[in-house]
This record gives C-alpha cells, structure tokens and sequence, in this order.
C-alpha cells in the first residue's frame, strides 16, 4: 500500500505527467479518506454549473484572442470532464477511458468520409447535410421511444442555441419559411405585437411578446447564417468597449458617470463611436 502511495505521490507531482497525472490527482481529491472535503461533497449536479462557466471562459478567451489565458481554460475545462468521469467511475456508471472511446466510436460512425469507404469529394454543405442524417438515425436507434422531430434537443441549453437547435429540426422535415424576407416581416409583426402587449396587457403577455420576438430573432440569425450566441457577444464587447470609452471621456474632466447626465455621456458615446470608425 507504501507503495502505491509514493508512486501516487510521484505522478502527482510529475510536471511532465500529462493526462494520468490529471486523472490520479482527481482521484486523491476524491478520495474518502485523504481527499478534500469541498471535492468529496461534490455531485454531477453541483458541477455543472462550473462546466457551463468554464466553457464561457473559453469563449471569451477566444474572443479575445488570448491565447495562453486559452491554453489555462481548456484545462479548467478538461478538469470537469475528469470530475465528471471520476465521480461515474465511483458509481460503476462510466470512466474517462469509456468516454473517450464512446466519442472516438461516434467520431469514426459520423465521418465514412474519412475513416470508411465513402467518397470525401463532397461540399462542406453535403458533409454538414450527411452528417445530419447521421445523427438522425443514431437518435432512432437510441431512443426508440423518441418519436418526434423535437425529441431530445436539450433542455439545459442556453435559450438563444436552443432555439436554434429548434428551428433547425423542424427546418429540416420543411417547417421553415423559404425566404429571409418572410422572418423580416415576422419580426415587424411580433415587435408591433410587443409594442401593444406594453401598451395594453399584463405584464405575462408583455413577457411572452417579448420571448416571441426572441425566438424569430434568433431565427432570422439562422437564416442569415449567424449564431445568436456570437453575435451578441460581440454586441456585448463593443457595448462594454464603448462605455468604457465614456468613462474614460469623463474621467478627463473629472467627472464620474454618476455625476454626469444622459445627454452628456450620449455626446461622448457618439465620439468614441466616430474614434473608432476613424482611420489608424
């Protein structure tokens, strides 16, 4: 047992111990007896929210292009997939070597392109088409008493991917409409309902109108071919780029936003919009 405790402790502070030394330190921290507690009391349910906000910081790093802030993120998200397998492993449900073989298997299933003998003279839109149908069938066979187009789109999803995933379904058994115009004047149709909604109803009908004018928002991003998600995170940089701008603005004149008025702060938003169009 001696033994096995040194070896334990070597590869833990192996620095060039890679992937086992990930899987043995999370099996210590998990361990009953000498793990820490905070990561003894852990479940799947209390980690997942960790999982989602490790995958935004991916993202935003990747936003910003930083790349070494990149290279620690994916290891804050690697660790939740070897939280995730250690707890399964306890449970006799799965380990890190049954998942990795399962995404290997679908990797391979998913790609006859590739790994099979069909032919990889094909566009990336026939591959994205293929790939589709692939995964249609995969859901057949799986959930056998999963009938409808919309079975087993997530619920956990943000709500802007999942209302893309929706519509993508449904697009495909032709439930969509043909043109781009047509979601334009949707959206003219739900923004007039949403204004009367305001005007006239509750404050649930207000809320409805309002998610209604989301989802075919969300909708017109597909059509367009952008993801929601990404677009409003970029609308979100630039609208934190550019307050920050009017902050600085005020700071100059040693002023707060606290201690300045709408009226001023929109004459420098209106600068800094102007500075940025400006050439270099």
């Amino acid at each position: 047992m001696e033994k096995n405790q040194t070896a334990s402790q070597a590869l833990c502070l192996d620095t060039n111990g890679g992937l086992p030394r990930l899987l043995e330190i999370m099996a210590r921290l998990r361990d009953p007896e000498t793990g820490c507690p905070w990561d003894i009391e852990q479940d799947f349910q209390s980690i997942a929210p960790f999982t989602i906000e490790e995958a935004y910081e991916v993202a935003d790093a990747i936003e910003a292009e930083n790349w070494s802030e990149l290279e620690a993120e994916l290891g804050d998200l690697l660790l939740q997939v070897v939280y995730y397998t250690q707890m399964g492993a306890e449970q006799g449900l799965f380990d890190f070597t049954s998942v990795t073989n399962a995404i290997s298997d679908k990797m391979v299933h998913r790609h006859p392109h590739v790994f099979g003998d069909q032919s990889r003279d094909k566009t990336a839109h026939q591959q994205t088409v293929d790939w589709e149908q692939i995964k249609a069938a995969e859901r057949a066979t799986k959930n056998a008493d999963q009938k409808g187009v919309l079975d087993g789109v997530a619920l956990g999803l943000p709500a802007l991917m999942r209302a893309v995933k929706l519509q993508k379904r449904v697009a495909r058994v032709g439930f969509d409409w043909p043109s781009t115009d047509q979601v334009i004047d949707k959206i003219a149709e739900e923004s007039a309902e949403l204004r009367e909604a305001h005007a006239t109803k509750t404050q649930a009908d207000v809320e409805e109108e309002f998610g209604d004018l989301l989802f075919v928002m969300a909708n017109l991003g597909r059509h367009l071919k952008i993801d929601p998600e990404v677009a409003l995170r970029s609308a979100n940089a630039k609208f934190t780029r550019r307050f920050q701008g009017v902050e600085a603005r005020l700071a100059a004149i040693g002023k707060t936003p606290e201690q300045s008025d709408l009226a001023e702060m929109d004459g420098f938003w209106d600068q800094v919009k102007i500075a940025e169009k400006l050439p270099d």
